[in-house]
C-alpha cells in the first residue's frame, strides 16, 4: 500500500466481522470435532497417558460448569441461562468494539466460541459437557477441561487485560492528562 504525504499506511487484514467470525469458528469447530473424535474413539472414564502422567485423555461428562463446578440439580438450567445472558452481553461488547482492537475482538471471540461449544452439549445431552483434557501428577490434577474451556479461560484473562489497558492508558499515553 503506498501512502499518501501526512497519511499512515496501514494494513488493515480483514474486517472486523472477518477476523471475529473467523476466530469464533476455530473454537466451536475444534471444540465440537475434538469432542465428536473422543466421544468416538474412547469409552466413559477411559484414560490414555499423553506425556506420562502429566498429560492424558480422559473422557467423561461434566454436568457442572468449567472445571467441575456444580451449582445442585438445576446446574443445567442455571448454566443455559447464564451462557446466553453472557453471550448477549458480549454481543454488546463486540459491537462496541473498534476495528483495530484486534485482542479485544479475539478475546470475545475465544469466550463466545468456549460458551457456544459447551452449549452445544448442553443442549444435546441432560449428562452434561464432554471433557476430555486432563493435566497433572498422580492424584494431583487439574479438573477435566476442554477446547471450550481454554477459549473461555484465555479469552477472559485477554478480555480483562484489554480492558485494563485501556483504563490505564496505553505506554504511548503515559505522562498525558487523562480526562474523564
Amino acid at each position: 500500500m503506498i501512502a499518501k504525504e501526512g497519511v499512515e499506511a496501514t494494513y488493515r487484514g480483514p474486517g472486523k466481522s472477518a477476523f471475529f467470525f473467523g476466530v469464533l469458528a476455530a473454537v466451536i469447530v475444534s471444540d465440537l470435532l475434538t469432542k465428536e473424535l473422543i466421544q468416538a474413539s474412547m469409552s466413559l472414564y477411559q484414560q490414555v497417558n499423553l506425556v506420562g502422567d502429566y498429560l492424558r485423555l480422559t473422557f467423561i461428562y461434566n454436568p457442572g460448569a468449567a472445571f467441575g463446578v456444580h451449582l445442585g440439580p438445576h446446574t443445567r438450567a442455571i448454566f443455559l441461562v447464564l451462557s446466553i445472558a453472557a453471550l448477549i452481553a458480549l454481543g454488546a461488547l463486540y459491537r462496541a468494539t473498534p476495528e483495530g482492537d484486534r485482542v479485544r475482538l479475539a478475546s470475545i471471540a475465544l469466550v463466545c466460541g468456549g460458551a457456544i461449544g459447551n452449549l452445544v452439549d448442553r443442549l444435546r445431552s441432560a449428562r452434561g459437557v464432554v471433557d476430555f483434557i486432563d493435566i497433572g501428577l498422580g492424584d494431583l490434577r487439574w479438573p477435566v477441561f476442554n477446547i471450550a474451556d481454554i477459549g473461555v479461560t484465555v479469552g477472559a484473562i485477554f478480555l480483562a487485560l484489554s480492558l485494563l489497558r485501556d483504563d490505564y492508558g496505553h505506554p504511548r499515553d503515559r505522562g498525558r492528562r487523562r480526562t474523564v
